[in-house]
């Protein structure tokens, strides 16, 4: 059974960095996509950064570009969200998760596991 579990999320200044991670079990990272997404209120979930399962390479939506950084751990069976730079607007829950097929992995459509989120408040 595939299980994604978010943690590390709080409130932070802007300006300042903040690391999530995401335990994985039931699944291979190599045989997935992964994904990081997040949701603020009255907005629709949005693609951050992912790694494609089709080329292994990261891909980041322009609003996170060069702030944030996705990252595997495949001992741990962890994957990361690294922030930087946080601005008021990146207040939202943040969700990961892992889609067997991979059509575009910044897409949340095709995901088919989710971990439960976890909140992400920066304080301007």
């Amino acid at each position: 059974e595939v299980q994604l579990q978010a943690s590390g999320g709080g409130l932070v200044q802007a300006g300042g960095s903040m690391r999530l991670s995401c335990a994985a079990s039931g699944f291979i990272f190599d045989d997935y996509a992964i994904g990081w997404f997040r949701q603020a209120p009255g907005k629709k979930r949005e693609g951050l950064a992912c790694i494609s399962k089709n080329d292994g390479r990261p891909y980041y939506a322009p609003a996170v570009k060069g702030r944030f950084t996705i990252s595997i751990n495949n001992a741990k069976n962890t994957m990361f969200l690294q922030m930087n730079s946080l601005k008021a607007e990146d207040t939202a829950i943040y969700y990961c998760a892992a889609a067997y097929e991979d059509y575009g992995c910044l897409s949340d459509f095709e995901y088919e596991y989710w971990g439960q989120g976890t909140q992400v408040t920066v304080s301007s």
